[in-house]
């Protein structure tokens, strides 16, 4: 698994590739937990270069997800297809994650609640 960060204004995007699985899955807990150090608010994980999650990958999402959510902070999945997509409809979680199509919607919509909170 390979983990790149890249930003967008206020929103940081994780872009994951590779296997999301026991041997690597902790490294993205790692990282959320160094960016959430640093108040950093606006997530997007990427998972369209991932070809295979097991039940320690969902195991991080979910924890990031929990983790993220107690801080009020934002966060959307984006291009879950596959292998991926089918693993994530049988444990019953696409509708516990934030999934979105696309990148382009995922930061339209955390640039929307943005604005929500300013007003």
């Amino acid at each position: 698994m390979e983990i790149k960060l890249r930003r967008n204004s206020s929103i940081y995007i994780i872009d994951i590739s590779g296997e999301m699985d026991l041997y690597n899955s902790f490294e993205l807990k790692n990282i959320v937990l160094k960016m959430m150090q640093k108040n950093i608010k606006n997530y997007i994980i990427n998972l369209e270069n991932v070809e295979y999650i097991d039940s320690s990958g969902i195991g991080a999402l979910i924890y990031v997800h929990s983790a993220l959510k107690k801080k009020n902070m934002n966060l959307r999945i984006v291009n879950v297809h596959g292998s991926v997509k089918r693993v994530i409809e049988l444990t019953k979680l696409i509708k516990y994650f934030n999934i979105v199509n696309s990148l382009r919607e995922a930061i339209n919509q955390i640039k929307q609640l943005l604005l929500r909170e300013i007003v």
